[in-house]
């Protein structure tokens, strides 16, 4: 439950399916886009969920692929969140790239660029029966789904 230590080629294609269209994002950020008056403790979870996510996504060899493992469903769960986490950032980027854009629902999901890959790494964690991912990941949403909810409302889009 505490995890094996050994590098995960599996977290870093999780962390490669989350970095490059936020890379992208960065680089294209929306006129209209502000951060203004994002809640301090939010943000600060957000960072710390963040980091221990990418450090554990890294760092245990659990989450690579067990074949015939039961488990594995968990796998292919977090694995159809985050590829839908990338398809609304495809839809993100051939539409007109307004901030209010980055926060409509998907499939029903509210604020799915906030909720996608917290689940991912969510049940990455289940897969991995790794505690300490679970754990980040639990923080990491409260952080950034908190604040992408606060902009979702002041944008309308709730």
């Amino acid at each position: 439950m505490f995890g094996h230590l050994g590098f995960s080629y599996v977290g870093l294609i999780f962390l490669l399916m989350l970095a490059i269209p936020n890379i992208l994002w960065s680089r294209r950020i929306p006129a209209d886009y502000s951060d203004e008056g994002e809640n301090g403790i939010l943000l600060f979870l957000e960072r710390v969920g963040e980091i221990g996510c990418a450090v554990c996504a890294l760092m245990f060899a659990d989450f690579n692929c067990e074949p015939a493992s039961p488990q594995l469903a968990w796998l292919i769960v977090a694995l159809i969140l985050m590829g839908l986490y990338d398809l609304c950032w495809l839809r993100y980027f051939k539409g007109r790239q307004r901030a209010k854009d980055m926060y409509r629902s998907f499939l029903r999901i509210p604020i799915p660029l906030a909720v996608l890959p917290v689940a991912g790494f969510l049940l990455l964690g289940i897969y991995g029966k790794v505690i300490w991912m679970i754990l980040f990941s639990v923080i990491l949403g409260v952080g950034h789904i908190g604040i992408h909810w606060y902009h979702a409302k002041r944008l309308g889009t709730l």
